[in-house]
């Protein structure tokens, strides 16, 4: 579908997002399959093959329902970055769009959604001699202490990266060294540049204290489907506990357990734990999007008028 853009015309899009437990998926695919859409994840963890159920990656049943892409697209030992992210779901789209289907970007890695829709930050190039001594720094004293140092110089970029995404975390010092400035004014200046298609934004909420049973019990159901297994026979593959995706939720928790270093239910309370802290940091990101409308995510009539006016002009 296209939209009139001055003189020329827009494709469109559907955009879903929201914290992580909230109920993204089935919202999503319940609207794809209603709207013949294509959905494009949005997931910095699902593109990994072998992590499966720490993850909560659509099932093949799922898929078989709804076309899925961005999926199980590299080995969790391969590098994949937010460029990389762009330059293959910006080709999804295309593709989906040329079958003149509607696609619909679901997830909740907010940085991919942003360089999806509006293109890559703008920001100063990367210092070669700044950005060694910072992981010289992370290296030798940990993630969490050069997380607290964010906290302290740029607590605004602390709030909403997580202290163990090391990559961001070193990104955001050497913004702030080179210019002063925090990278939040850079992701704040790019929300305002022109998007490279008609979105509708969809943002999926719900009471706080709701959010938190659903983390709790999704992290008790991926437990008992394997989530301890699925970690073990990565990690006896040969893909080590220090592998970015293996530092994630969960998968880091539980190579401490196959380690021996912690206990299964002191790995169970952490994942919690730390899932309900990246849930607050989610939502810190996307109440910042000033065009979302947020809904519950049983919303699906509320949703439905807002499509139809959105692709076909409905009710307006």
């Amino acid at each position: 579908m296209l939209v009139p853009d001055g003189d020329s015309m827009r494709e469109r899009l559907v955009c879903i997002f929201g914290p992580t437990c909230v109920g993204k998926s089935a919202f999503a695919l319940k609207l794809a399959e209603d709207y013949g859409g294509e959905i494009v994840g949005a997931d910095s963890l699902q593109v990994y093959r072998r992590m499966d159920i720490g993850t909560a990656k659509p099932t093949p049943a799922d898929r078989s329902r709804v076309s899925h892409h961005l999926l199980d697209v590299v080995e969790p030992n391969q590098s994949f970055d937010v460029s990389r992210y762009q330059e293959m779901a910006s080709q999804a789209v295309k593709s989906i769009h040329e079958r003149r289907k509607t696609p619909f970007v679901v997830g909740g890695t907010g940085l991919y959604i942003r360089a999806l829709l509006g293109g890559l930050i703008d920001g100063p190039p990367a210092d070669t001699e700044l950005r060694i001594r910072l992981k010289g720094e992370m290296k030798e004293r940990g993630k969490c202490y050069l997380h607290d140092l964010l906290a302290e110089k740029d607590p605004r970029a602390a709030s909403v990266i997580h202290p163990h995404d090391g990559i961001r975390i070193v990104r955001a010092l050497e913004v702030l060294e080179l210019t002063g400035r925090s990278i939040v004014e850079y992701w704040e200046r790019h929300r305002f540049q022109k998007l490279r298609w008609d979105v509708l934004r969809i943002g999926l909420r719900l009471d706080r204290q709701e959010l938190y049973r659903k983390i709790d019990e999704r992290v008790d159901r991926m437990m008992a489907a394997g989530f301890l297994e699925e970690v073990d026979g990565l990690l006896k593959s040969g893909y080590d506990e220090s592998l970015k995706p293996m530092q994630s939720l969960g998968y880091r928790h539980l190579s401490a357990v196959v380690g021996g270093r912690i206990s299964r239910e002191e790995a169970v309370r952490l994942t919690k734990r730390d899932t309900r802290m990246y849930s607050k940091r989610q939502m810190t990101w996307f109440s910042a999007d000033r065009e979302a409308v947020w809904l519950s995510p049983d919303g699906f009539a509320e949703a439905r008028t807002l499509i139809d006016i959105f692709l076909r002009g409905k009710g307006g």
